[in-house]
């Protein structure tokens, strides 16, 4: 009678026994397996050397990865320090809407920057930063947890912009002082590119932006 071992049972037998292949060496240089690159047949040991060769490879890419992550991390980091550096320098209340909007723009690349501040101070009543706004931009603002990103769908806000081609993406920063629900302005990014701010890109950064901006136009307000 014939006997048929289970597969099963032969791999349990041998992860419950490592010492196999110790006592029977000469059985690895008989075992042949097919590689995964061309077909060709393998020894063990050369098959667990490219196991090895993939899984090395693999790490390589994925160091590759954090290494350009973490290059582009320090890199945003650098800008934003430099950003909020000229915010600090900033000579007056006037100048600082502009260094900030003007920041955006230089130091961050952004193509389109807007701000507007409807509870701005008597004295800067007569401000670019302060005119008029609808009470539709109001509540939409005040509705804004986190900021907004997206396709412009004719946007007010897009409106803002005085310069340059068609805005497609826009992405729109509710203005607060620290965690008050209240919302004393909004600051508008734009771009010609519909992916620059996608709707599904991570907020992280822009939420530091318009927290920053929060803080630093509060002294501007009545």
């Amino acid at each position: 009678m014939t006997f048929q071992l289970d597969a099963d049972a032969i791999a349990a037998y041998l992860e419950q026994t490592p010492q196999f292949f110790e006592e029977h060496a000469e059985l690895l240089g008989k075992i042949k397996l097919s590689s995964a690159l061309g077909g060709r047949t393998l020894s063990l040991q050369e098959r667990q050397m490219e196991i090895l060769r993939q899984k090395v490879k693999t790490m390589e890419m994925r160091l590759a990865e954090l290494t350009r992550l973490a290059q582009e991390n320090h890199a945003i980091a650098e800008k934003f320090q430099h950003w909020t550096r000229d915010l600090l320098l900033a000579r007056g209340d006037t100048d600082l809407p502009h260094a900030l909007v003007y920041g955006l723009k230089t130091i961050f690349s952004v193509p389109h920057a807007a701000l507007r501040i409807w509870q701005a101070a008597p004295d800067f009543s007569h401000t670019w930063y302060a005119a008029p706004v609808s009470e539709d931009v109001r509540l939409f603002a005040g509705s804004l947890h986190a900021p907004f990103c997206g396709w412009n769908n004719e946007y007010e806000a897009a409106t803002w912009f005085d310069d340059g081609p068609t805005i497609q993406s826009i992405a729109m920063l509710p203005l607060r002082v620290g965690a008050a629900p209240g919302v004393f302005g909004m600051l508008v990014l734009g771009s010609a590119d519909p992916q620059r701010f996608a709707a599904d890109m991570a907020t992280d950064f822009l939420v530091n932006i318009g927290t920053t901006s929060s803080a630093a136009l509060t002294c501007l307000l009545k």
